[in-house]
């Protein structure tokens, strides 16, 4: 049986993520998990359905990530890791949906606007 890819996206980060019955190693972009991620917080984001779904050390995670910043690469493999796991066992929906693990976070960031230094940000006002 060949191996389902599961997409999960933040912000400009786009997740592919593949899981496989294993004793829980995560590999991103051909990297460990650790050296990905040093941050703890951000590990501990990629890990948060199978610690809700009492199945961390039952699945390995393959992970290939693109675009965006650390956090949003690391929220775009959470994603990708609770779809996978409710196709695995449909039961766990009830224990993801919830804590907004299903959620496609669709917050992006607002364009530049002509005339203006930034998004909303705009240049000194002089009265005279």
């Amino acid at each position: 049986m060949a191996d389902k890819i599961f997409v999960g996206r933040r912000k400009n980060a786009v997740a592919r993520v593949i899981l496989r019955n294993g004793s829980g190693k995560i590999t991103i972009n051909k990297r460990e998990f650790e050296n990905f991620f040093p941050i703890a917080d951000n590990r501990d984001d990629v890990i948060t359905p199978f610690k809700f779904t009492e199945t961390l050390g039952k699945y390995d995670v393959l992970a290939n990530v693109n675009g965006g910043g650390v956090r949003g690469q690391a929220e775009a493999i959470r994603l990708g890791i609770a779809r996978a796991l409710v196709d695995i066992d449909p039961e766990l929906r009830a224990l993801l949906k919830p804590e907004g693990l299903l959620r496609r976070d669709p917050r992006m960031v607002e364009r530049k606007k002509p005339g203006r230094p930034k998004a909303r940000k705009k240049f000194q006002f002089s009265k005279r």
